[in-house]
């Protein structure tokens, strides 16, 4: 004997099942143009994001460089330049690597095991 609740809950899951895939994505043709301005959009972006972030514009007023025309030179850089930039930041570490977190992370896991085969 079922529940009011589960046959309500398979009618749904059904009528979703049935619905959904002709919902979720709708094709389309693109140029050649359009994908490289928004390639060359999406590099200006993550160079110019390096630049406001508030480590590297205290660097570069260290440096003696006003952040306004750090901004100023990147929006003068061709399209080549600034995709050579935008891969160098993207391959940069993200920071906070420490070879020490692995050490915690073994031993937590094999402190976990021991505490598992003692119960």
């Amino acid at each position: 004997m079922k529940s009011p609740f589960a046959s309500v809950l398979v009618r749904v899951l059904v009528a979703l099942m049935i619905w959904t895939p002709y919902q979720i994505a709708q094709a389309g043709m693109i140029g050649t143009e359009q994908v490289v301005q928004q390639s060359t959009q999406a590099d200006r972006g993550t160079v110019t994001a390096f630049i406001n972030r508030g480590e590297v514009a205290s660097q570069l007023q260290a440096f003696g460089i006003d952040p306004k025309t750090a901004q100023d030179r990147v929006a003068s850089l061709s399209d080549e330049e600034v995709r050579a930039l935008s891969g160098k930041i993207d391959s940069l570490p993200a920071g906070a690597d420490n070879e020490w977190v692995w050490v915690l992370v073994i031993i937590l896991i094999a402190g976990a095991v021991w505490w598992a085969w003692k119960r």
